[in-house]
């Protein structure tokens, strides 16, 4: 959330933000409610100051004055109370202010590309695609998956589970090695989170609700933000650097006739997440986000995966964000990149929300800022490894940084009476 000062300061400011995201945002109705509500707080504090002055007097020629006082102040009030939801609900729905390096582009196609590792393998034979491959393999069953969770409902098996086990531990020790602490955060979180977040109430569909005001997380950054909701830091705690798994889930509302087979887009997901609070300078927002993305092209590149990271343009950029890479993972059978990892700075948009600050050596109260991407995500990676290590003859390496976990280097086809 924008602090409403700075949003009466800078209109000019908010409009190009929202211009350049091509986002739909009424902001001329925002500083109209703004301004009859400052309005009316003032009638409001008048009334009061008026009935506190008089209530003392109970001769009779006051009595009349004091009942008009109160029918006035109760009519200001119930008006205040409704300008004041009106306002609190604009409020949630300003857009954060672009860095000036996000480029112009209303979609994903507008993104930039600014570098690539690891040229992609040439195969020298016909190659299959990861949902042959893991039913080749016996690693995933979709069928049943459906048959059990519906629609992009899917079991993992033998490898295809050990894998992601692997996977996740790798990806944990990787972090706590870069001094970032563990958590296995909760999936199930407070509807008030949500909205501090950002993640309400513009994305409910993608949301999967309990009857009883808990929602499920699409990433653990919703629950590790609330973990130091309304708390005051000392500057010398910061950074704080959490690595934290959880399983997260996404309706993928608006994504019906993309990706309906295999286990690219699904509903259930498991996510190692990074989370940093810094101090609240632009500068010390920039150098972790780099050092996030970073850690997470250290994963891949330890995985031997080609990838390129792009930044997003302005329109590809979430509401809340001020600016994020994506990392995108090569997948053979399609002959292009795609999105694995999202890096993202959000400065004081959540914090402030959720009340998260700091107490500098100045003695004054700041909003920290706040920063999260992705470590791993399954079962997404696993079809970039299935088909860059896959093999002629149907098996597929396991890579080399994945061996100790799992035990054997290759996964080998089963035989029909293996398949279950």
């Amino acid at each position: 959330m924008l602090d409403i000062k700075f949003i009466r300061e800078n209109p000019d400011l908010i409009r190009q933000s929202i211009l350049k995201r091509h986002y739909n945002f009424n902001l001329e109705k925002l500083l109209e409610i703004d301004e009859a509500r400052r309005e009316l707080i003032k009638d409001v504090e008048t009334l009061r100051e008026a009935q506190n002055k008089e209530s003392g007097n109970f001769s009779a020629e006051k009595l009349e004055d004091l009942k008009q006082l109160k029918e006035n102040l109760q009519k200001k009030e119930a008006e205040f109370a409704k300008i004041d939801k009106e306002f609190r609900q604009l409020m949630l729905l300003v857009p954060n202010i672009p860095d000036p390096t996000v480029p112009e582009g209303k979609s994903d196609e507008n993104n930039v590309e600014i570098r690539k590792w690891m040229e992609p393998k040439t195969f020298n034979f016909k190659i299959r695609d990861h949902h042959a491959l893991s039913r080749e393999l016996d690693l995933v069953d979709l069928e049943r998956g459906t048959k059990v969770s519906g629609f992009r409902g899917y079991f993992l098996k033998n490898e295809g589970a050990l894998l992601s086990f692997a996977l996740w531990q790798f990806a944990m020790e990787c972090m706590v090695q870069k001094g970032f602490t563990p958590f296995i955060a909760p999936a199930l979180v407070k509807e008030n989170i949500f909205i501090e977040t950002g993640k309400l109430p513009l994305f409910r569909e993608d949301l999967y609700a309990s009857n009883d005001n808990l929602f499920l997380v699409p990433t653990a950054e919703v629950s590790m933000m609330g973990y130091h909701e309304n708390e005051i830091l000392t500057e010398e705690e910061l950074p704080k650097k959490y690595v934290a798994f959880s399983p997260s889930y996404r309706r993928e509302a608006g994504s019906y006739g993309k990706d309906e087979k295999g286990i690219y887009r699904v509903h259930e997901f498991m996510k190692v997440e990074q989370v940093i609070l810094c101090k609240a300078e632009h500068q010390e927002s920039v150098k972790w986000h780099e050092e996030l993305t970073k850690y997470s092209e250290e994963i891949l590149q330890a995985l031997a995966l080609p990838y390129r990271v792009v930044i997003n343009c302005a329109g590809d950029l979430p509401f809340g964000f001020v600016k994020m890479y994506d990392i995108e993972t090569w997948i053979p059978s399609e002959k292009r990149y795609r999105e694995s990892h999202s890096s993202s700075i959000v400065h004081d948009f959540q914090t402030r929300r959720l009340k998260i600050r700091y107490k500098a050596p100045d003695g004054k109260i700041r909003f920290a800022h706040s920063l999260n991407n992705t470590a791993i995500a399954t079962p997404r990676i696993l079809q970039s490894i299935l088909e860059n290590y896959q093999k002629e003859d149907g098996s597929v390496l396991i890579p080399e940084v994945l061996r100790k976990y799992i035990g054997k280097d290759v996964i080998t086809p089963r035989s029909t009476k293996d398949v279950s």
